[in-house]
């Protein structure tokens, strides 16, 4: 697992930076109603996914929650005073806060099941009714674009999927949220190369891969050996899925944290 705190500052930059960011808002958008007045972003990492909500609809009130202190302070530098450091398992915010929340790229790094359907439950708890939840699945798989790079990597050994989207849509449906919508977007500028595939695997970014292990360096071998080593292969593509809360929701989930408590 990546050390989000030690990534903060290179985070956007390995990432596809702005572009990325823009197709990634530009589909979240696409999928809230046009009268949601405060939004959500859970796990909003830098913040450059998250200011250009405020940005793209004016009088729409944007607030930011993320763990790692070091992307909180650079996502606070893009949205003052509308970023807060807290566990998305205890969300410190009252029950039907917001009339949307988004968790773009964060349920694929849930170590357990029971934190997938925690952090669920706490974006269903803090929605409003009528309100709607946008969240990325299935992130793993978005990465395979059929490359020489993902014929190498197929023979590793298999990843959970905690974000798998039947799964996810069980646990949305287990409080309140029914479906609403899906969207893609192209994942511009983080098209793989065998050179940086190689980089990521030896930082840590393939949990079954543990850095240093032999196993790692024999995968890494294996993608030194193929041609065009800073070619980057095709960009990949993300899938959302948004979810609308039904009056009466979570069944699952009753009460929650107040006002300011909790967080991390």
């Amino acid at each position: 697992m990546l050390d989000y705190d030690e990534e903060a500052e290179r985070y956007d930059a390995l990432r596809g930076g702005e572009a990325r960011a823009a197709a990634a808002a530009d589909a979240v958008l696409g999928l809230l109603p046009g009268r949601a007045r405060d939004l959500l972003d859970v796990a909003c990492g830098t913040g450059i996914v998250t200011r250009r909500f405020a940005a793209a609809r004016p009088g729409l009130r944007v607030t930011g929650v993320d763990l790692a202190a070091s992307m909180t302070r650079l996502a606070a530098a893009r949205l003052p005073g509308a970023v807060v450091r807290a566990d998305s398992r205890r969300l410190p915010f009252a029950d039907a806060r917001f009339d949307a929340v988004v968790s773009v790229w964060l349920l694929h790094l849930m170590p357990d099941p029971e934190d997938v359907r925690t952090v669920v439950g706490e974006c269903a708890r803090v929605l409003r009714p009528g309100g709607v939840y946008v969240t990325t699945v299935h992130k793993g798989a978005s990465h395979n674009v059929g490359s020489d790079i993902d014929a190498v990597l197929a023979e590793r050994p298999p990843s959970p999927v905690p974000d798998d989207p039947a799964e996810i849509g069980a646990r949305a449906a287990g409080h309140g949220l029914v479906p609403a919508g899906r969207a893609r977007f192209r994942g511009h500028g983080q098209g793989r190369s065998p050179r940086r595939t190689i980089a990521d695997l030896r930082r840590g970014w393939f949990v079954t891969l543990p850095p240093a292990g032999p196993l790692a360096e024999e995968f890494a071998a294996r993608l030194a050996a193929l041609p065009d080593q800073d070619r980057p292969r095709p960009d990949p593509v993300f899938t959302l899925r948004a979810y609308r809360k039904q009056p009466g929701g979570n069944p699952e989930g009753a009460g929650g944290n107040p006002e300011g408590a909790g967080g991390d």
